[in-house]
């Protein structure tokens, strides 16, 4: 059993609101989507999708003189960041930037920059190349950038485990502490992808709901009628420290890691596995890395993509694991699919369901397809004395993290 880590900070950056309160209480509402119509993917077959409520200029001025060499997937990270670093009582002017990581996942970088990069090289020659090419569409720059806007200089990287990356940033993060090789971590991940080129290329593997009349009411997590993910983008970061050195400075506890558990299915880049034994082995891993039984479960912040494939395996996972039938929750009802970042924006949204002993409902959905035995928040947010969760992530290539999440007190 691994010593559990406070979560003292949460920053979000999401299509629900522009800072943690904010997505907090879209999420809470549950009422449809955030997704509608989107000019930069006019006259694709899926013309919609989940963007966070700020233009790039907006975001560009909360960043400051830096931001003209960032990325958009990076800027979110470093607002993210900040929000979390002011929320954990924590001070980058006064902390020993030493003995700070940052670990920000992202599972495909900036790709409005490298297409917008190859047409500028096919249509206008070499020399209309931005300088900034690398630097911009490297998926490793938001952690980079993040740890020079916070002066921290302890270990930083990348996790790339695609829809899973942020959620194996925390349990990455946690494993730093837990060696002693850092005092404070700064982790989540960020995802800023919803461009022509990969949405079709989400079109075409089958993997996005096709509802263009009536996009607030695509993504539907669980629902009978489920036909793909709605494209998201957005940044979730936690802080993180020893219990020990949160409680030795006085802060603020919002919740307690407890437990990881990774795994890979090692079946099809794409498809989860039918039986679902890897997942499951994360879950249990997590649950036995915090000292803890499944009928301690009291919560599961699903995966729950409101794709066919994903969510009758997690819903059978759940209903078999879980027999004794935990709330579920979906965000992606809400937020859609923001890839990478997702584990983290839901890692963020477990810690708050912990904290105010409330479960939001799943968006978009009044029950459950019949064949799936799992007890779904619906239709308003649920109080509940949730002393023990945990939050799904799966993604392509088979990755399966599983973080098990306490209340503080």
């Amino acid at each position: 059993m691994t010593e559990p880590v406070a979560v003292t900070g949460v920053g979000l950056l999401t299509p629900a609101g522009e800072d943690a309160d904010a997505t907090w209480g879209t999420v809470c509402r549950g009422v449809g989507s955030a997704a509608a119509s989107d000019p930069v993917l006019a006259g694709l077959p899926v013309d919609f999708s989940c963007r966070v409520p700020l233009s790039r200029d907006a975001l560009d001025r909360r960043v400051g003189r830096a931001a003209w060499r960032m990325s958009r997937n990076a800027v979110l990270a470093v607002l993210a960041a900040r929000e979390a670093v002011r929320d954990a009582g924590l001070d980058p002017r006064t902390w020993n930037g030493d003995r700070v990581a940052v670990v920000i996942g992202c599972g495909l970088g900036a790709d409005a920059v490298r297409e917008e990069q190859a047409r500028r090289l096919e249509e206008r020659g070499p020399d209309m190349v931005s300088a900034l090419t690398i630097p911009l569409i490297i998926p490793n720059m938001a952690a980079g950038e993040v740890s020079i806007d916070l002066g921290a200089r302890g270990p930083s990287f990348a996790p790339a485990t695609a829809c899973a990356s942020g959620a194996t940033a925390v349990a990455a993060a946690r494993d730093l502490l837990a060696s002693g090789r850092c005092d404070i971590a700064v982790a989540g991940a960020s995802e800023a992808a919803v461009t022509p080129l990969t949405t079709t290329g989400f079109w075409r593997a089958g993997a996005l709901s096709r509802r263009t009349d009536a996009p607030a009411g695509a993504s539907r997590p669980f629902h009978a009628d489920r036909d793909g993910f709605v494209m998201a983008e957005g940044a979730g970061v936690l802080v993180l420290e020893r219990a020990g050195d949160a409680a030795a400075r006085g802060a603020r506890v919002r919740a307690r890691l407890v437990g990881c558990g990774s795994t890979t299915d090692a079946y099809h880049p794409t498809a989860p596995a039918p039986d679902g034994r890897a997942a499951e082995a994360a879950l249990r891993t997590a649950l036995a890395d915090a000292g803890l039984s499944t009928g301690d479960v009291d919560h599961v912040n699903a995966h729950g993509t409101s794709t066919p494939l994903n969510d009758a395996g997690e819903a059978a996972l759940i209903s078999r694991v879980l027999p004794h039938r935990p709330s579920v929750t979906a965000p992606k009802g809400v937020l859609g699919h923001s890839l990478g970042a997702a584990g983290a924006v839901e890692a963020a949204l477990t810690v708050l369901t912990l904290q105010h002993g409330t479960v939001p409902p799943v968006a978009n959905l009044d029950a459950p397809a019949p064949e799936f035995d799992i007890d779904c928040v619906t239709e308003e947010p649920r109080r509940q004395d949730v002393r023990v969760a945990v939050s799904h992530s799966f993604g392509f290539g088979g990755h399966n993290v599983v973080l098990a999440l306490a209340r503080s007190s």
